[in-house]
């Protein structure tokens, strides 16, 4: 069993004792933490709650509003709903923040609760160690009877969603509807099953051939959204003749798209294509973090704009966007993040975007792909002794590599031309990952094999 306490929420795997796995004990406490937090940063009493259709969602949903309402809180619950549905909900409803119950393309083993402020958007390393420390120490106090907070149902913010999508000057309904897209969607059986095929019809879609889009927790496959995964879409776009098929995972925050010849778009370019349409229409800055493609700085500089880096995580992605006020930004896999609507990774904002920007392209999903610079992304990790002192090795590393341009805001990126390579530790085991991208597979690969070798080098 696991139990992962993080600055960003708190997530687990279902059962075990408390303290090893995500059980009622430790979601009580860590929600009375959240609460206990959140009112006291806003002095609102009001939290939004939404879930993924995973299937211990109903049973962590029914800990967390009773613990909310222990401490005199009002819920809104929006019940079944998507990570960026709750996230422009809690601006909505001028509540002191949110908790979203998922644990994204985790597995169906997994939860968790993912917290919110009251901007709709993630906690910061800050607030998240504040938020820690309060649980840890089990400094809350419940309210008296008189004075329980009261729980709302609401199921309205699935169409006000929609209808702040529709809004947006950049998205075209009736460019949609004279595409006369015929699409298929996978919506690993979560909520996705609800969101994309309402927000597809509202864009005038008539033609939507439904996969795995039964809201009902069971994973008809590994519900991360790669391309191993995703093998069964990949069929019915050849099998329908459909223009391109659409995957969300679990929270509907992560988008990736199949060609009309079953290939992948790849995860790496929804943003590059979006970023592309964004920028076409309101240049300006974008921004992703260092893992991502640099297909996107490629496409942001032809433009005429300019590009920076974050250091990973969506908290830190949506900090750089806000200092370099930039129109669009996110990260590779697959999460868009547009400022227009909210600072948060948004899928069905995505979709809209992007389903826009083909139907004024012209022409097939794969030939948009073929428009931009291909790159490949090689993702390796070496294993070290928990004893390592990794941070003395990356100095190292970058002692060798002084020469090439370098950042260090999160761990070590090396670029060689538009050849580029990112040593990070891992949070959570001696490990570093290393992601390198190059005009090739056998480039990028080469990349890496080569400063793997640097490290066995500096260790022996």
């Amino acid at each position: 069993m696991t139990l992962i306490k993080s600055i960003s929420g708190i997530r687990g795997t279902i059962g075990g004792a408390a303290g090893d796995g995500l059980t009622p004990l430790d979601i009580v406490k860590f929600t009375s933490a959240y609460g206990s937090w959140a009112v006291e940063k806003s002095g609102i009493k009001k939290i939004v709650i939404g879930r993924d259709a995973r299937i211990s969602g109903a049973m962590v949903n029914n800990l967390v509003i009773g613990t909310l309402q222990g401490l005199g809180i009002d819920v809104i619950d929006l019940g079944l709903s998507t990570t960026p549905t709750v996230e422009v909900a809690v601006t909505g409803e001028q509540a002191a923040g949110g908790i979203i119950l998922t644990a994204s393309h985790n597995p169906k083993q997994w939860n968790a609760l993912k917290l919110l402020n009251a901007d709709g958007e993630f906690i910061s390393d800050a607030d998240g160690k504040e938020v820690l420390e309060i649980a840890e120490n089990s400094d809350f106090t419940y309210a008296d009877v008189n004075d329980l907070g009261k729980v709302t149902m609401d199921d309205s913010w699935l169409q006000k969603h929609i209808d702040l999508v529709l809004a947006l000057p950049l998205v075209d309904v009736e460019a949609i509807k004279k595409a006369d897209f015929n699409i298929v969607i996978d919506c690993v059986n979560s909520t996705g099953g609800i969101f994309v095929p309402a927000l597809l019809k509202a864009l005038g879609v008539n033609t939507v051939h439904e996969l795995y889009c039964e809201p009902d927790g069971n994973f008809p496959h590994n519900p991360e959204p790669l391309p191993e995964n995703l093998t069964a879409l990949s069929k019915e776009v050849l099998n329908k003749r459909a223009h391109l098929g659409i995957a969300v995972d679990p929270d509907v925050d992560r988008l990736c798209f199949v060609c009309e010849d079953g290939n992948m778009f790849g995860e790496e370019y929804t943003l590059v294509a979006v970023a592309d349409y964004v920028l076409q229409n309101n240049l300006g800055n974008t921004v992703s973090n260092l893992s991502s493609t640099r297909a996107l700085r490629d496409v942001t500089e032809t433009a005429g704009g300019e590009y920076h880096a974050s250091a990973v995580g969506e908290v830190n992605v949506v900090n750089k966007m806000k200092s370099v006020n930039a129109v669009i930004g996110g990260e590779g896999n697959g999460g868009i993040i547009y400022p227009e609507i909210h600072y948060g990774r948004d899928a069905l904002v995505g979709i809209a975007l992007f389903l826009t920007h083909l139907a004024k392209y012209g022409q097939s999903v794969s030939n948009l792909r073929r428009s931009y610079p291909g790159y490949f992304i090689s993702k390796n990790k070496i294993t070290l002794t928990p004893e390592m002192d990794i941070d003395a090795l990356l100095s190292k590393v970058e002692e060798k590599y002084m020469k090439q341009p370098h950042s260090t805001i999160d761990g070590l990126k090396i670029e060689f031309d538009k050849e580029w390579v990112h040593l990070r530790r891992s949070n959570t085991e001696p490990i570093i990952r290393i992601y390198s991208e190059g005009n090739s597979e056998t480039v990028a690969n080469g990349l890496a094999n080569k400063i793997i070798a640097d490290i066995k080098e500096i260790l022996n």
